[in-house]
């Protein structure tokens, strides 16, 4: 039932995440000049024969974007790399540009679902996928190492800049190409939320070219309203909407589109555990599900261990990011994963989590099935969860704050073999992050809430 998948070894890292860099726009590290020098030092890495190397740059609808573009770019240009922009794209639709152009990679400016303050730069490689960790060290090792100062190129030898118009539609044309050609969207009415972010234009297109009518929800970006009490983190306005149109399914996208919660037509959300569930069961009766295994985090649900047991399938875990769901997914051989948050990897279409084709692979269910999402759901039957987000000063080893171990201890020895308890600092924010899983719902609570507040003693 539950294989646990080997750990990453990281090393101490000063500027990547698990998703990237990421912090408030216009201050350390999200500074257009730290954007040059990242710009430099990735153009520096890929760098590897005679030919004109080129980088892929897009972003999400934040304010700060324009700013960080044009530093990148010029970083990029300045170690006579050429850069291709095309604006506003979703990160999936970036990963799918940078291997469809042959680019050397690809770069993504955006901080996905945080408030529209923040921003982030992430990287792809010429073949779609994220940079590994041994990269992105290499990437900081060049930056506060100074190693760039005496490589520059001059003349002919810098770098140009060009804008790729049509993208877009490259992308749109792509995601419909997988779903499958003997279905159609036609009498099918969705509610697509797009967070006011990079899918703005292309999600409700690919909806409505396959036949659905769409109600569009959040499509006018104005810089400052991505994730802003809507999208995958607020799916409550969707599921008004659903129930209002009447519609059959409501897709909720992050900023920056790579992940996607789903209402059903009764207006009760549908997280990403529950689409695996789906999902898989499905792979698998077409036999399509790659060892009959699904890859998940150690945030996923329990039931969806418990659910896949019963179908006879099985789930390896990794550790919390998309890109280590994907990493241990190449390493053996296995075709799906995600992640509860809604980041959802179909390695047969695509390289990383995208919200639109997950929406797409849930929709052939549906229509294959002729069930409905409240019906197909039941499959899942979730664990009940306690999960607390605390805001912190600093981050440091759990394991140097004695008050704090003590407490997860109690917590883990109350709730048993019944249970668990997942103390995790995030990779992307200065917040700890407290999950409780157990049968009862006010035990959860109650261990959270002292976990929390030993944390809030220790940290803030």
């Amino acid at each position: 039932m539950y294989r646990p998948a080997s750990a990453s070894t990281k090393n101490v890292r000063r500027l990547f995440g698990t998703d990237g860099i990421r912090g408030v726009a216009n201050t350390e590290p999200m500074t257009a000049e730290l954007a040059m020098q990242v710009g430099r030092a990735v153009a520096h890495i890929v760098k590897n024969g005679s030919h004109r190397h080129k980088i892929v740059v897009g972003k999400d609808t934040r304010l700060s974007g324009y700013m960080l573009e044009n530093a990148l770019a010029a970083g990029i240009c300045s170690m006579g790399v050429d850069v291709y922009l095309v604006g506003p794209l979703s990160t999936p639709g970036i990963a799918f540009v940078t291997q469809s152009m042959r680019a050397d990679a690809g770069a993504v400016i955006s901080a996905s679902h945080n408030p529209f303050q923040d921003n982030g730069i992430k990287f792809f490689a010429r073949d779609g996928f994220k940079l590994p960790d041994e990269v992105e060290l290499q990437i900081e090792d060049l930056i506060f190492g100074k190693k760039l100062d005496a490589l520059r190129p001059t003349a002919d030898g810098v770098g140009r800049a060009k804008r790729i118009d049509d993208a877009q539609g490259r992308y749109i044309v792509f995601a419909k190409n997988t779903f499958p050609k003997e279905l159609s969207l036609e009498g099918f009415k969705v509610v697509v939320d797009c967070a006011n972010g990079a899918a703005y234009k292309v999600a409700p297109l690919i909806f409505e070219e396959l036949g659905a009518e769409v109600i569009r929800l959040n499509v006018a970006p104005n810089g400052t309203n991505i994730n802003a009490g809507c999208g995958a983190l607020h799916p409550e306005e969707m599921a008004k909407a659903v129930l209002e149109h009447g519609a059959r399914l409501g897709i909720a996208l992050d900023g920056d589109a790579d992940r996607v919660i789903v209402v059903d037509e009764k207006g009760e959300t549908v997280d990403g555990d529950a689409i695996m569930a789906i999902c898989a069961q499905h792979l698998a009766l077409q036999k399509k599900l790659a060892n009959d295994t699904v890859v998940a985090t150690i945030m996923s649900n329990m039931g969806l261990d418990l659910a896949m047991s019963r179908l006879g399938l099985h789930v390896d875990r990794t550790n919390v990011g998309d890109r280590y769901v994907v990493e241990h997914m190449r390493r053996n051989a296995l075709n799906f994963g995600g992640e509860q948050s809604g980041h959802l990897i179909f390695l047969d279409h695509t390289t990383t989590g995208d919200g639109v084709i997950a929406a797409l692979e849930l929709l052939t269910v549906m229509l294959r099935s002729g069930k409905p999402l409240s019906e197909l759901k039941t499959l899942f039957e979730p664990m009940p969860q306690t999960q607390k987000n605390l805001a912190i000063a600093r981050k440091q080893a759990l394991e140097e704050l004695p008050k704090v171990t003590k407490t997860i201890s109690a917590a883990q020895q109350k709730l048993g073999k019944e249970g668990r308890v997942l103390v995790r600092f995030s990779g992307t924010e200065l917040k700890v992050r407290v999950l409780i899983e157990g049968p009862q719902s006010d035990v959860n609570e109650a261990l959270a809430e002292e976990i929390v507040e030993a944390l809030r003693e220790a940290l803030c």
